[in-house]
């Protein structure tokens, strides 16, 4: 009879706190990763090429990670959502085309608010830190993962594993709670911090809802 791999119990054990890491990354990297997996490491059954694969899209989707810490985005005047990525003189806006409203060279205003609101801060590298380190302790808690790199990992292996994602959790957790952030970047399913008080200038020129009679 075929040996038959037993699946490593650290995996099963990790999978509910692994998915709930998973809702402090991006959406979009985190969805990517688990519907790719499957297919680059054979469902755990790994050969050389898989191996490579598999390690790529760690790789990958791990610098997605770090990078989508550095993302945010805006409401124009234009009514138009923006993109970009913060550095040190403020956002460095993706989609700004020159047929949008948005003139940061003629509004002076909007600029303003763009460079000073939106630049670099030392918490973006602490949340970057903190995606990149759950990324890769949710990557290594999957059953792909840990079947193809680590088949027999042991007593102690299989007990970092799973009390690693409970200790990662609570700790970037904590910092995210500490050091909270209002970015709103690429892959978050959070809407965009506007700022620019649209929605309650349309409800004052709308005026205070009349109340309909009581029917009798």
């Amino acid at each position: 009879m075929a040996s038959i791999k037993l699946v490593p119990q650290s995996a099963h054990k990790a999978l509910p706190f692994s998915a709930n890491l998973a809702n402090l990354l991006p959406t979009g990297t985190v969805f990517a990763f688990q519907a790719i997996i499957p297919s680059f490491s054979n469902s755990g059954r790994c050969e050389l090429a898989h191996k490579y694969m598999t390690l790529g899209l760690i790789i990958v989707c791990s610098v997605s990670c770090f990078l989508s810490s550095f993302t945010d985005s805006f409401v124009g005047n234009d009514g138009k959502l923006y993109y970009g990525i913060a550095t040190i003189n403020g956002l460095w806006v993706f989609n700004d085309d020159v047929d949008d409203g948005l003139d940061l060279e003629n509004d002076e205003k909007e600029a303003e608010k763009i460079f000073n609101k939106y630049k670099l801060t030392a918490i973006d590298f602490l949340h970057a830190c903190c995606s990149l380190t759950l990324f890769l302790v949710i990557a290594c808690s999957s059953f792909e993962v840990q079947r193809c790199f680590f088949p027999k990992p042991g007593p102690n292996g299989n007990a970092l594993m799973t009390n690693l994602p409970l200790g990662v959790g609570i700790l970037a957790s904590g910092l995210f709670v500490l050091f909270p952030t209002k970015r709103r970047g690429i892959g978050y399913g959070d809407n965009p911090d506007h700022g620019d008080g649209k929605e309650e200038k349309q409800i004052e020129e709308i005026g205070p809802k009349v109340p309909l009679p009581n029917p009798k």
